[in-house]
């Protein structure tokens, strides 16, 4: 056994409370609702043993790295961030109706680096532009901030769906949080969000500088980085400065995660210095 399987199993705990999760939604049970923290719990454990494990082994092959350097590593750690901002959210705000709409992400992305038949999941030496310290910083706040934006996303759906509700006939709306609570929590995810994509931006322009000697080269991954903050930087202004709040703000969420899963995953195939993400 190795990290790999590990990390294959806490795929399908990942599975397990997503469906704990929605069971509790649908049903109206506490019961499940409560196994569900459980197993998100076990699954963030297993998680991180996994990263742990896939570090130790690095190191036992000789050449060992922070693994946050490839597609696989980076969706692991992912999960990890996801399941773990929302269960700070959960354990905050006491209400599990969230965790239906944000523990099938973080499985998602779990599945796809574990079950994907082209996922590359072998450990292999880095390649000399990842040899620094300034990837560390660089992946660990771009996540922190895209874990965000995944919540700010599970909510502003269930905003949406809430709003299309007018006259509180569905019984799967029952149990949401009120609408004013789910437009600033919202708000709130996005600010922590896009403070750590700002940092990250940052770090990414000084390793930029480090490996290749200029801070920034319109790189596609760059500069739909920057598009994506662009984005949330318009939300925040919206929202503090023009007084939007509802609809809008929670559609311009939902086209900000859609640039966020663009630029995670569809620069990756393009030409360019960040390929080596594929």
């Amino acid at each position: 056994m190795n990290s790999s399987v590990l990390l294959s199993i806490v795929t399908f705990v990942y599975c397990l409370a997503a469906v704990l999760y929605i069971i509790a939604w649908v049903f109206k049970k506490k019961l499940p609702g409560k196994v569900a923290t459980g197993v998100t719990m076990i699954a963030v454990a297993g998680n991180l043993a996994g990263f742990i494990w896939r570090w130790s082994e690095s190191h036992k092959m000789g050449f060992g790295y922070v693994p946050l350097s490839n597609l696989y590593e980076s969706l692991v750690f992912f999960s990890l961030t996801i399941a773990v901002v929302y269960l700070v959210v959960e354990h905050t705000y006491k209400n599990r109706v969230i965790g239906a709409f944000a523990t099938p992400l973080a499985f998602l992305a779990m599945a796809y680096a574990s079950l994907s038949p082209n996922m590359n999941n072998q450990i292999r030496p880095l390649i000399p532009a990842l040899k620094s310290d300034w990837l560390t910083a660089h992946v660990i706040t771009c996540f922190l901030g895209y874990s965000g934006f995944a919540i700010a996303f599970g909510i502003s759906l269930m905003y949406l769906f809430k709003q299309r509700d007018t006259q509180g006939k569905s019984r799967l709306l029952l149990h949401f949080p009120e609408a004013n609570l789910l437009d600033e929590l919202t708000h709130q995810m996005i600010m922590f969000g896009f403070l750590f994509l700002s940092v990250g931006i940052i770090t990414g322009a000084v390793w930029a500088n480090s490996a290749w000697g200029t801070y920034w080269s319109w790189d596609p991954k760059e500069t739909w980085s920057l598009i994506t903050w662009f984005i949330y930087a318009t939300f925040l202004h919206a929202r503090l400065m023009r007084g939007w709040h509802g609809n809008r703000l929670a559609y311009l969420s939902v086209i900000g995660f859609a640039a966020v899963l663009f630029t995670y995953f569809g620069v990756n195939l393009l030409p360019g210095l960040h390929s080596y993400g594929k």
